[in-house]
Order: C-alpha cells, then sequence, then structure tokens
C-alpha cells in the first residue's frame, strides 16, 4: 500500500497522465470535430426583408410567394452542423430590389435568396451543397383604395305593435387600402348589430359593431390580412318606431241646407297605418286634411288632396293621395235672377248707381222650399261704409240670404268664391 501510494505521489506518474488526457484529446479532436459531415435542413422559413422600402418609395407590396418555405444541404465540420436546426436557419429574399426600374409593377418576379445562419455559428467552413430551389418568385402589387358603403343586419327582433325603422350607420362610408388585385373583390362593409332572439320596443344602439368586408355576392372577402380600413367599427343607430292607424278627416263647415245629418263624407283611403316616436304618435288621432266650405259647391263634389304629415312620422301605408267625396241628401239646386239689392252705411249725399240689372243666385235647399221661393224672397246687400270717400266703379262684394230660412242658402257657381255686382258712386248735387 505503501509502494501504490508512493508511485502516485511521483512527478513522472502525473507527467504521463497528463500525457495520456492531452493525446486523447488531440485524437477527439483531428479524428472527430475535424471531420466533415453533411445534415438537410427541412422547412427552412422564407423571410422577406425590404418590404418597408418598396411601400415607402414606390407604394408596392408583396402579395404572394411560390413558397414560404426551403430545403438545404449543408456540409463542414460535424461538430457545427451537428448543432443546426431548420428552425435556427432562415432563407433571407431581399424585396427592396424590386424597386429597380426594369422591373414592372402587377407582376411576378425571381428573386435569390440568402441563408442566415444563427448569430455565433462559424460559418467559414460550412458549404451549402444544395437548395430545394435557387430562387423564390414573389408576387408584388400596387397599393389603391376605394371607398365603399357599410349595411348590415339586426339580429334582434321588434314587438308587433313597433316596426324597424333605417339603420344609421356612423360612418356611412369606410376606405379601405391594399394591393389592387385584392380591392377588386370588396363590394362593401358589413355589421351585424343586436342580440338575436332579444325582442326591443325602442331605438338600439351599438356604437362598437365589427365591420366584415363583403364581394358582391355577399360573401366575406378573402385575403383581408393585406387589407387596412379607416374604421374597424363603427357605430349603429336603429329607431325602433311605435305604429298606429289613425283615420282621414276633412273639417266640413255647414251652411245652405248642408247639415250633419243629411251630408254623407267617403274617403279613400280610410286610415293610414303611421309610424314614428311614440310621444309624437300617441297626440295625432286623425290625418286633417283640410276645412271645407260646403257652401262651394252644388249637391256633391269630389276633392283629392295630398297627404302631409308631421315632421318625423313615417307612412307606413305608402299612400300619397287621398280623395274625399261629398254628397249632401234631400237637397235641389235652383238658380234665381234677382234686381233688387240693399245696401247700407251709404251717406245721404251720395247716389248709389247698380250697373248689373240681375245677378243670377243659385240657392240649395230641400225641394219643397225652394220651388216656393221667388226673387223677392232673396236679400243680396252689402255695406259700403268703406268707399263714402272714393266716387267712381267699384265691384262690391255681395252677401246673399233667404230671411226666414235656414234651410235655403246661397251655393258658388262654377267655382266662383263669391257673389259680386257692380256699382258706381257719385256725389250728389247740392240743392240750388
Amino acid at each position: 500500500m505503501k509502494k501504490m501510494k508512493k508511485i502516485t505521489d511521483g512527478k513522472l506518474f502525473w507527467l504521463i497522465i497528463s500525457f495520456l488526457i492531452s493525446f486523447s484529446v488531440w485524437v477527439y479532436i483531428t479524428t472527430v470535430e475535424t471531420k466533415s459531415d453533411t445534415k438537410v435542413l427541412r422547412n427552412v422559413q422564407v423571410v422577406l426583408v425590404g418590404e418597408d422600402t418598396l411601400l415607402d418609395n414606390y407604394d408596392l407590396v408583396v402579395t404572394g410567394l411560390d413558397t414560404t418555405n426551403v430545403s438545404i444541404t449543408v456540409s463542414g465540420p460535424r461538430w457545427i452542423v451537428n448543432g443546426l436546426d431548420s428552425s435556427d436557419v432562415i432563407a433571407q429574399v431581399d424585396v427592396s430590389r424590386l424597386s429597380m426600374p426594369s422591373y414592372t409593377p402587377a407582376n411576378s418576379a425571381t428573386l435569390p435568396y440568402n441563408i442566415v445562419f444563427p448569430s455565433g455559428v462559424d460559418t467559414r467552413n460550412l458549404t451549402i451543397e444544395r437548395k430545394s430551389q435557387e430562387s423564390v418568385i414573389v408576387e408584388v402589387s400596387k397599393m389603391d383604395e376605394i371607398t365603399v358603403p357599410v349595411g348590415g343586419n339586426f339580429l334582434g327582433e321588434v314587438s308587433e305593435e313597433y316596426r324597424k325603422d333605417t339603420p344609421i350607420f356612423d360612418p356611412a362610408v369606410i376606405t379601405v387600402r391594399g394591393p389592387k388585385k385584392y380591392l377588386v373583390n370588396v363590394d362593401h362593409a358589413y355589421v351585424e348589430y343586436g342580440e338575436a332572439g332579444m325582442v326591443y320596443s325602442g331605438t338600439f344602439t351599438d356604437g362598437n359593431a365589427r365591420v366584415v368586408l363583403m364581394d358582391s355576392s355577399n360573401k366575406p372577402c378573402e385575403n383581408t390580412e393585406y387589407l387596412t380600413l379607416s374604421a374597424d367599427t363603427v357605430s349603429v343607430t336603429l329607431p325602433v318606431l311605435a305604429q298606429k292607424v289613425v283615420p282621414i278627416a276633412i273639417t266640413p263647415q255647414y251652411s245652405s241646407g248642408a247639415t250633419e245629418e243629411n251630408t254623407r263624407i267617403t274617403y279613400e283611403p280610410e286610415t293610414l297605418k303611421l309610424a314614428g316616436d311614440s310621444a309624437v304618435l300617441d297626440e295625432i288621432n286623425q290625418i286633417q286634411l283640410d276645412i271645407v266650405d260646403m257652401s262651394t259647391f252644388g249637391t256633391s263634389t269630389t276633392l283629392k288632396y295630398t297627404i302631409r304629415l308631421p315632421n318625423g312620422i313615417r307612412n307606413i301605408s305608402g299612400i300619397t293621395e287621398a280623395t274625399v267625396t261629398i254628397e249632401i241628401q234631400g237637397v235641389e239646386t235652383k238658380m234665381f235672377e234677382v234686381d233688387q239689392f240693399v245696401w247700407t252705411g251709404v251717406r245721404d249725399d251720395v247716389e248709389v248707381v247698380v250697373e248689373t240689372e240681375k245677378l243670377p243666385v243659385l240657392l240649395r235647399g230641400p225641394s219643397k222650399f225652394l220651388n216656393n221661393l221667388t226673387p223677392n224672397n232673396i236679400r243680396v246687400e252689402a255695406d259700403l261704409s268703406e268707399l263714402m270717400d272714393t266716387m267712381g266703379n267699384h265691384t262690391v262684394e255681395v252677401k246673399v240670404s233667404v230671411p226666414g230660412n235656414n234651410r235655403i242658402g246661397p251655393v258658388k257657381i262654377d267655382g266662383e268664391p263669391t257673389y259680386t255686382v257692380y256699382i258706381q258712386l257719385k256725389q250728389k248735387e247740392a240743392n240750388s
């Protein structure tokens, strides 16, 4: 035991051990680490550089590659090659080279790629023996922009006494920017709003409805990752309006034998279906067309009106014109010629000369009264007090009545609004 300890404590022993270790390391390096090896790296990712230069200087963008990965065969020292992995290596394509004057936009170009190894790898003794392809085909498109309208679909429902109005989108249009080849498929922007299965009875608002680009077939556009939008969301306001059916009406002014009992009024249409804010709609009980003077026609007339509604009220019926037929039953009309006139308000020094010899007067009323009537029973009068300081010719509006019989009265002739008489006012000569 003492002899063995004496050997290990000697310098010669440790010199021999050191030599053997050094020799082993030298053998390993010369026979293993410096030995050449070959490795195939598959699915090396193709990475583009220079895209910003392409866009900023030439308004071009890459829209396609013929491949997104390549395979390469690498040879070199075993200790380096064995440490390589496909995920650590990239195939780098510099697309800024497409900005050369010889390149025509919107075409494809073939560009070489450079293999970039991880940082720290000694590439001096590495050799790329083979590539699955020597270059990459790059497709580039010119950038452009278009403006498209915004539309959408309401997913909810409204209760029966309400109806949906036209939705309001803000913004109403969206600007889409991107490669021309993808813009040609964009037709409109589409949003969905409201919750399916929910029933709404008031104005609905969604301030953050997501925009989806759609083609002309109402299908979502593809390749939207290449497109940028002026707004990714829009605000939607959907007025939900109350509904109400209201009658159409006129206000008759009864006279000349026309009364509520003997007057028949019919309407076409009789009612309108309206929609609007419930607070406004609650105040509308009928659509008033006109105030009709019953002395403006004989025994019947047909009137047509354009239907006008208060601001903010919708005409759901879609009927814009109403026809009103008025019939006065149990009455007739008869023409009389009156030659006697009554003037009031005349000064003693003024003479009234009547130039109208006979005034045609059309009266309406029950036949039993009309048949017993004579011109002498008809009173035609006018107040001339305002004309006393104006001598000369005048056209005077006169009032026609049948004293003592309110069942008979005048009606207008051929639509003329009034009865008139032509007179002349003269200053009387002073007595000599």
